[in-house]
């Protein structure tokens, strides 16, 4: 928990962002470093920084007597820092904030070191006006006398120390509402600790608590107690009089049982018991929409008393592994742990469901209209759907969504998207490493929706309350937002993303050496879009660029105008305040923000162009006709630095045309691909408009697809020369010609990105599409099927083919080959897996033709094989084919009325197939 002080301007958020505030900052002296920053002195990041603080004591004590806040190091020598501190009292009069933490030294392994501060001198009692005091990351094992007579103290951080108790002395504090001793060592609490009737956040996490005395219920103004990780066996029962108590952390305890009436807590929004001993609890606690219980044995026997003390209680959970032709599977009050067959996990803890329930997955291809996401984010998965819809579960559910990690990851974090009640909204995300390549994301889901993951820039959040607050960027410490008092009437939630341009590419875009820019800063809220009063943003000046040395001529602050999508310039509409590193402006509503210093007039024009290249991949198209099937062609989009490992791979089965040149795209943008000069789409494919395939780019997906081809030209003359051609955006209602579209593809605008060749090569003899070079079988082309159960293509049937893989003798069995076949089968086609299958599968329909319920058998062999996934998908092909026969006839006006008792003449039949 941060410690947020009343009317205190906060400490700075890391190393750089105090070094940055100390230097912007009036000079000490002749001589002396340049230390003070208005009413701060920061002096732990300093090199002797006693000496420093005893040097101005000495010598400029005049410039102390403003000073409010004081950071010093606690990795000073013990000696010199006593020393130091006791001219405190008697040089800084108004001081309201003494911070003298260890851990800013890390040793080898990178853990933090802890300071050398073990006590306090009692003269610093005599801060009167002292009201936050930060001693963490010391090795204090005893509370200095001097801290309970600090009676303005209104927070207090004592964590990562090696405290084993605290004093009674500590409930004279009247005014402290902040106290933390994480990471410590205690094992009691004191009595008088309920005598803070202002305290109002308590975190003790992290210690060796067995118990808490009932006089913690005297905690009358206590909002938030956080007992993680103690070994607390039971609670008071005053608990469940803290009616001010609005969130109660108690996981990884040792809780057998929890209070009555902790469910009646007016204001509790969450109670976390997660990894306790629970085997029982009130069932109003099992219904709460706010109670956590994962990890306890809810339900369970009690432990065999006769077993040795300690013994600890094995939990077996149902474990399930869903293979690919289940879409389903029941859920009961036991729960369970499942693992499905695209390899997301769930884990359903006992009593998360009071009644049997059956769950459906499904994961869908991701598209724009599945897919929400914001300027600068990028998907990692695919769309998982999880029914039922909305079924709120009475526990908590893990779901774990496996991903490939993006490279970069500095300023970016992961996290799991989900939607809930027609909006979509980020989960609380863990990252767990599966391998050296791969991670889970993993959080806790409350019902089921869909779900992705998503890479996104480092979201800062807070909830901004009437009285103000301050919001400070994580990974970027000098961008910070202040909302005053009264910028809101009710509390709102507000969101800030700050992203960086690299200055390489910043140069090329504006030809100028010495141009430069901002982070660019990203800020949204919920609620209301314009605030009450204005809200003081600050942003770090552009690298190379300050504020005793710019020329305010070349400095523009840039908006971006959402319904206008331009960059518009505000520099002359806003107030720029600027100091050494920093500008400071004021705005009553928030959009994106940045900083440019130019020369150039335009600027507006030029961020919209840097905008869209942060945006931009760039990106190179590839298609590859497979060596054994050259109606069989790969397409795909491929991140430039990709490129060359994919093609390593697939070269081995593939071959085809060197990759195209790079073309920029944008995430989540539409293209499709057209096969051109008498080369067509051999296949109805629920991804494919008037013969072009649809693609949508995802950086961090394959954006690959495989189709088979076929041509209306005479292959027995000669090879088929055609090409592949890739455009922007979806399929146009009308497909231009070939000829229109070359006139397109040379204009400014063109949407055209890269032609390929296709070449497919000359039939011999009596050589058909879809048969093996060196095979002896010959088919002519066939169609499978009726017009009462729909056909199958010989296109579908390869399709159907490329999916059976070593499942192939199992369906053949079922399809009635006998036993003798599959074994010359295996021996012509040896060290051949493809030439056996396309055999077996085209034999077997040859022999079927124009028989009834030839596809019907096949769909049965099928699933009999345990191949369910490719049954669903045969049933679809027969589904589009039966429509577009129903639709062929209502076009040409053969209704089935309309037919004569010998069907229709010769010049109105129409092929089924062809419909």
């Amino acid at each position: 928990m941060d410690a947020v002080v009343e009317g205190l301007e906060p400490q700075a958020a890391t190393a750089e962002d105090a070094a940055r505030d100390a230097t912007d900052a009036v000079d000490a002296g002749p001589g002396v470093t340049p230390l003070l920053a208005g009413n701060r002195l920061s002096l732990d990041l300093y090199p002797r920084g006693c000496h420093r603080l005893l040097h101005l004591c000495a010598q400029q004590p005049h410039q102390l007597l403003e000073v409010e806040f004081l950071q010093l190091s606690g990795h000073e020598d013990p000696q010199l820092l006593e020393a130091t501190l006791a001219q405190v009292p008697g040089s800084l009069l108004r001081l309201r904030s003494l911070v003298l933490k260890g851990g800013q030294r890390r040793d080898a392994g990178g853990a933090s070191l802890r300071g050398s501060l073990t006590t306090l001198p009692a003269g610093l009692s005599g801060l009167a006006c002292l009201a936050h005091l930060d001693l963490s990351f010391n090795n204090l094992e005893t509370l200095p006398a001097c801290v309970p007579q600090m009676r303005s103290l209104g927070a207090l951080l004592l964590s990562h120390n090696r405290l084993s108790e605290l004093p009674e002395a500590l409930g004279a504090l009247p005014a402290l509402t902040f106290l933390s001793v994480t990471h410590n060592r205690l094992q009691t609490l004191p009595t008088a600790l309920g005598a803070l009737t202002t305290l109002q956040r308590l975190d003790l996490s992290e210690n060796l608590l067995d118990t808490l005395p009932p006089e913690i219920g005297g905690l009358s103004s206590l909002a938030e107690l956080n007992l993680a990780s103690n070994r607390l066996q039971s609670l008071p029962a005053s608990l469940a009089g803290l009616r001010s108590l609005q969130l109660l952390v108690l996981h990884s305890n040792l809780l057998v049982s929890v209070p009555a009436g902790l469910d009646r807590l007016p204001l509790l929004t969450r109670l976390d018991l997660r990894d306790n001993q629970l085997r029982d609890v009130p069932p109003e606690l099992l219904d709460a929409p706010f109670v956590r219980l994962q990890g306890n044995p809810l339900g369970e026997a009690p432990p065999d008393p006769c077993s040795p003390p300690g013994t600890p209680v094995v939990r077996e959970m149902p474990r399930l592994f869903l293979t690919s032709d289940l879409d389903s599977f029941p859920v009961t009050s036991q729960g369970c742990s499942v693992t499905l067959a695209c390899g997301v996990r769930l884990q359903f803890p006992a009593g998360a469901t009071a009644t049997p329930v059956t769950i459906h997955y499904r994961l869908w291809l991701p598209e724009p209209r599945l897919v929400p996401l914001g300027p600068h984010d990028s998907l990692l998965s695919g769309v998982l759907e999880l029914q039922p819809h909305g079924v709120a579960f009475q526990q908590e559910v893990g779901l774990w969504l496996l991903f490939v990690p993006p490279r970069a990851r500095r300023c970016r974090e992961v996290v799991v998207r989900t939607l809930s009640d027609d909006s979509w909204s980020d989960l609380e995300t863990q990252l767990e490493e599966e391998a050296p390549k791969r991670l889970w994301a993993h959080c806790q889901v409350p019902h089921f929706s869909w779900f992705l993951v998503v890479s996104r820039p480092v979201s800062d959040t807070c909830l901004v309350p009437p009285e103000g607050t301050l919001l400070c960027s994580s990974g970027h410490p000098g961008v910070k937002v202040t909302f005053p008092p009264g910028a809101t009437e009710e509390p709102l939630h507000v969101c800030m993303q700050v992203v960086r341009m690299a200055s390489r590419e910043l140069r090329a875009l504006l030809g100028e050496p010495e141009g430069a820019v901002s982070p660019l800063l990203g800020l949204s809220q919920s609620g209301d879009p314009s605030f009450l009063r204005p809200v003081t943003v600050q942003l770090p000046l552009p690298p190379g660029v300050t504020g005793l040395s710019l020329d305010r001529s070349r400095l523009h602050l840039l908006y971006w105008a959402p319904p206008a999508a331009t960059w518009d310039d505000i520099t002359a509409q806003v107030a720029l305040e600027l100091t050494h590193l920093y500008a400071r402006f004021q705005v009553t509503h928030f959009s994106w923000y940045w900083l440019w210093y130019t020369t150039k007039t335009c600027v507006g024009g030029l961020a919209r162009k840097a905008w869209e290249r942060l945006r931009l991949h760039r990106v190179n198209l590839i298609a590859l006709q497979r060596r054994r099937d050259p109606e069989q062609v790969l397409l795909q989009c491929l991140p430039r630095n990709k490129v060359d490992a994919t093609l390593r791979r697939l070269l081995e089965r593939y071959r085809g045309p060197e990759p195209s040149d790079t073309v920029e795209m944008f995430e989540g943008e539409k293209f499709f691909a057209a096969f051109e000069r008498g080369i067509d789409v051999d296949a109805d494919r629920p991804d494919c408009v008037e013969g072009r395939v649809c693609f949508v780019f995802y950086s961090h997906l394959k954006n690959v697809k495989e189709v088979y081809v076929t041509t209306t030209l005479d292959r027995q003359a000669q090879a088929v020369r055609g090409q592949v051609s890739f455009y922007r955006g979806a399929v146009p209602e009308e497909v231009p010609e070939e000829a229109e579209a070359a006139r397109q593809r040379k204009g400014a605008d063109a949407l055209w990105m890269a032609t390929l060749p296709i070449k497919l090569p000359r039939l011999r003899g009596s050589e058909g599409p879809g048969q093996r070079l060196g095979a002896s079988l010959s088919l002519a082309p066939l169609n499978l099927g009726d017009a009462e159960t729909g056909f199958l293509t010989q296109s579908n049937l390869l399709s159907v083919a490329g999916r059976l893989g070593p499942d192939w003798p199992a369906v053949a069995l079922h399809l009635g080959l006998p036993y003798r076949e599959l074994q010359r089968i295996r021996h012509e086609f040896r060290d051949d897996l493809d030439g056996q299958i396309r055999h077996m599968l085209f034999s077997w329909a040859e022999r079927q033709a124009g028989q009834p319920g030839a596809v019907g058998l096949l769909v049965q062999a099928l699933e009999r094989s345990d191949r369910q996934d490719v049954a669903e998908e045969v049933r679809a092909v027969l589904e589009l084919g039966r429509r577009k026969y129903q639709d062929g006839i209502r076009r040409t006006s053969l209704a089935p009325g309309d037919l004569g008792p010998s069907g229709p003449s010769a010049s109105q039949s129409l092929d089924p197939a062809q419909a």
